[in-house]
């Protein structure tokens, strides 16, 4: 059986689910390839206010890339540049640039591109048992700049370095502690919490929700905003949503935001 990446939909929450029996969820060319058109098809979604991300069982979030088809997809520094670039890092940036808030359910092993993968969702949850790391130093290969963009901006340049050079496997506790992940649970609690922290997403203004993953995103990039982005910032006060969250407030009932 090979793999594939499958979606689902109830309501306004997606499951997007990375599938390949017997190989740990590990991703394929065929699988980064859905995963890009996935998040990529959802971006202007408007109904849909949280994906969550997750392996298919509880082994393994995904054990990285497929090995098996690298003496194939990247033979020659052509193929090697079209994988990585084309496939591998497009993946990555459509989930990083999702403007729907993402939540990565880890169980089991979070290694090489499935760490990348969970480095570039908003929210990472993990079983107490999960593990971490990118041990390609022991396999001669060194991790494409382009795929390392979500961990460095999620962790910086020490503990990634650390990550790489050492090649080390962390336990769930000490890639908590090194800010890898947002909160640890039991394993049997993970599906679980997952779906309730996008119930919470979800429950908020969802043109909020991608405000802030927007303003995140710009201001990582190191440079003042802009008089015009100051004045974009405020965007929320003609929204209904807006109208509606003070209403309810005053009312004192709950907010029934529709995203307009």
């Amino acid at each position: 059986m090979s793999g594939a990446v499958h979606f689902h939909r109830d309501d306004t929450v997606a499951t997007v689910t990375l599938a390949y029996p017997g190989k740990l969820n590990a991703i394929n060319a065929t699988m980064w390839r859905q995963l890009h058109g996935v998040f990529d098809g959802i971006a202007d979604d408007a109904g849909l206010r949280c994906v969550i991300l997750r392996g298919d069982g509880s082994e393994a979030f995904a054990a990285g890339g497929d090995i098996e088809e690298f003496a194939t997809v990247r033979a020659t520094v052509d193929a090697a540049l079209h994988y990585h670039d084309q496939l591998v890092a497009t993946a990555l940036n459509a989930i990083r640039a999702c403007p729907i808030p993402t939540v990565a359910a880890i169980q089991g092993a979070c290694i090489g591109g499935g760490l990348e993968i969970a480095g570039c969702c908003d929210l990472r949850i993990a079983g107490e048992s999960a593990r971490f790391g990118a041990p390609i130093n022991r396999l001669g290969f060194s991790m494409y700049p382009g795929e390392m963009a979500g961990l460095l901006e999620l962790v910086g340049p020490a503990v990634l370095l650390e990550i790489l050079l050492e090649g080390r496997i962390l336990s769930a506790d000490e890639a908590l502690q090194k800010g890898l992940l947002t909160r640890v649970v039991a394993d049997s609690d993970v599906i679980d919490e997952a779906i309730a922290s996008a119930a919470r997403i979800a429950a908020g203004a969802p043109l909020v929700a991608r405000w802030h993953k927007q303003w995140v995103h710009r201001l990582m990039r190191g440079t003042p905003l802009t008089h015009e982005e100051k004045r974009a910032s405020f965007a929320f006060l003609d929204s209904a949503d807006y109208r509606e969250g003070l209403d309810a407030f005053f009312a004192k009932r709950k907010p029934r935001f529709t995203g307009s």
